[in-house]
């Protein structure tokens, strides 16, 4: 599921970015959605989003994202890589969310005080798996 274009805004409202295939780093910025600018760097090791400057998602490797959805209960996205991948979220500081991936409970987990939220996605190659991360 290579994003057809880098950074791009769904017709639903949501945004989609990166490509795992890429052989070297690659990257888009000052990409308005929603008043707010966003930048992407990606290729096969990381991807990495941000907005208005500030980190968003990274995954190492690196990754193809669609649908992805913010608010103030949390995020949602379906991503896909060559292989597991390592998921970072920016969320809010020391604060417990519910992790769901493919619709299976990964459990609860808590950010620490940068509000970072780690979480390990096992996928084969090419596969998309939907995950949803929500303030308990």
């Amino acid at each position: 599921m290579a994003a057809k274009e880098l950074l791009f805004a769904e017709e639903d409202g949501t945004l989609s970015f990166g490509d795992y295939t890429l052989t070297s780093k690659t990257k888009l910025d000052n990409f308005e959605f929603a008043g707010d600018i966003y930048k992407v760097k990606t290729f096969a090791e990381i991807t990495k989003l941000e907005k208005n400057g500030m980190f968003v998602y990274e995954s190492v490797p690196g990754s193809a994202v669609g649908r992805f959805k913010e608010d103030a209960r949390g995020v949602s996205f379906e991503v896909s890589a060559a292989g597991d991948v390592q998921l970072t979220l920016e969320l809010e500081p020391e604060s417990e969310y519910k992790v769901v991936i493919n619709e299976t409970s990964a459990g609860t987990m808590r950010t620490n005080l940068s509000g970072k939220l780690s979480v390990s996605a096992e996928l084969s190659p090419n596969e998309r798996a939907a995950v949803k991360i929500e303030k308990c």
